[in-house]
């Protein structure tokens, strides 16, 4: 069974944890000192925030798949919705490894299908000291129509 995903940027992550942790009536499923994630079953929903110096608000949208036909399904709705799609293979981020597909809405807001494929102990591969990378969304001119 798929879940939505939504994540947040926020320039205090404490206090968006204890009032999300509120919120949900559960602390974070997994807490790192620029990142929390919670896997909730009711509503079913995987709900992220980070620190990591980018605008604070939405930072995208997504469905994440439990499994590789999911994931395809996804793909095929992307396709189907009528916007480019950037496929990216094992790519690292918000301490995982994924498969992913992206595209953007007709306002330009990134979306995002994956299934995450295991756990991983850093942000991303490419690291960066700067935290310019909320979560790994690619670039929009990568994904945006010409």
């Amino acid at each position: 069974m798929k879940r939505f995903h939504l994540h947040l940027s926020v320039e205090d992550l404490e206090q968006n944890v204890r009032f999300y942790s509120g919120i949900f009536g559960q602390p974070p499923t997994v807490r790192k000192d620029d990142y929390a994630k919670w896997m909730i079953d009711d509503p079913r929903i995987n709900f992220a925030l980070s620190r990591r110096g980018r605008k604070t608000g939405l930072d995208h949208l997504g469905i994440q798949a439990e499994d590789k036909q999911e994931l395809e399904d996804l793909q095929n709705r992307f396709h189907t919705a009528g916007m480019p799609v950037l496929e990216q293979r094992e790519t690292a981020c918000c301490y995982s490894r994924s498969d992913k597909h992206w595209t953007v809405d007709p306002q330009g807001l990134a979306w995002e299908a994956y299934q995450t494929l295991e756990g991983i102990p850093v942000f991303g591969e490419a690291e960066s000291t700067s935290g310019d990378s909320a979560c790994c969304v690619p670039s929009l001119s990568l994904i945006r129509p010409t």
